[in-house]
């Protein structure tokens, strides 16, 4: 008899899936990904998948552009051998922060990918904390949006990190509702700091709104790129008062000065989820703790395929 469920994995997150399988209680499904000389993709499934509902994990994180075809040559991998579902989980979808034109004769890529992979044979998707909720509406299929705050609650509560002398600081705007989100649920007051983005990966920060003297701050955001917004804030934070600054994220991309620039800065901890593999980076890095999404996206998994509630996991 066919397995019901079967987790595959690219070789974007390994570690994630492996942890997935184990928290399932389930073998890891039989595929081989590999490249040709010239880097084409070849993939081949190792099992009879027919009628099987496939989970496929895989973050489009660096190199995204590689993870992507990974991704995407899989889907059609188990497409073609009759899988009953497949399930994109995408802990970290990448592109999602081109979601709209912000200059004329600009692409909306994040639209782009969710095409390519609909086309591909995807028949839902799963991700974490999406830079813009609105990428759902790209899909016309089945979309679940996860959220972090169920990880970071517990692990900010045990480090004594909430109640009144804590205040929960948004880096830009757009943040604001994430932010009051985790104000709410740490029991705390909220801050927003008001940014202008001159030109990609460059940030100024201009104005703080909130008070924040005489309290922990911790700053919330989706992702770390390049950590200079990170940076800049956390240094107007302290300036306007506040005793300590750390950081929660649920994306630790880390690319160019990242690292360097957080080593150098006043942020005491900073907490990122495995959404990303960050092995590398915990080596360079003594302020950095990595919390785990295995548990949450377990629980998802099986919700999906028992056809059970994903929203009641946050509301």
């Amino acid at each position: 008899m066919n397995k019901t469920l079967t987790i595959f994995g690219g070789n974007s997150n390994a570690p994630l899936t492996a942890e997935l399988c184990e928290h399932l209680g389930i073998v890891q499904g039989r595929a081989r990904v590999e490249r040709f000389s010239d880097g084409e993709i070849f993939v081949e499934i190792g099992e009879n998948v027919r009628g099987v509902n496939c989970f496929l994990m895989q973050s489009t994180c660096s190199p995204p552009n590689r993870n992507l075809m990974e991704l995407l040559i899989m889907i059609d991998a188990l497409k073609r051998a009759s899988a009953g579902s497949i399930v994109a989980l995408m802990p970290y979808f990448g592109y999602a922060r081109q979601d709209r034109k912000v200059k004329p004769r600009t692409p909306i890529s994040a639209k782009l990918v969710a095409d390519l992979l609909t086309a591909a044979g995807a028949t839902r998707v799963l991700a974490v904390d999406l830079h813009a909720g609105q990428i759902q509406g790209f899909f016309n299929i089945p979309f679940d949006h996860l959220y972090a705050t169920p990880v970071f609650r517990d692990t900010l509560k045990a480090a004594g990190l909430y109640g009144n002398d804590v205040v929960i600081v948004s880096p830009d705007a757009g943040g604001v509702e994430r932010a009051r989100i985790y104000s709410k649920m740490l029991e705390c007051s909220l801050a927003i700091i008001d940014k202008r983005r001159e030109s990609p990966n460059v940030s100024q920060v201009l104005h703080l709104i909130g008070d924040v003297a005489g309290k922990r701050a911790i700053l919330v955001d989706d992702i770390i790129d390049t950590a200079g917004t990170l940076c800049n804030a956390a240094s107007a934070v302290l300036q306007h008062g506040a005793t300590e600054v750390y950081a929660v994220s649920t994306h630790g991309v880390f690319s160019g000065p990242a690292i360097e620039r957080i080593n150098n800065s006043v942020i005491k901890r900073i907490w990122v989820t495995n959404s990303i593999p960050q092995e590398d980076r915990l080596s360079r890095c003594d302020r950095l703790t990595v919390v785990s999404l295995g548990p949450l996206l377990a629980e998802a998994v099986k919700r999906i395929h028992h056809g059970d509630s994903i929203s009641s996991l946050f509301f």
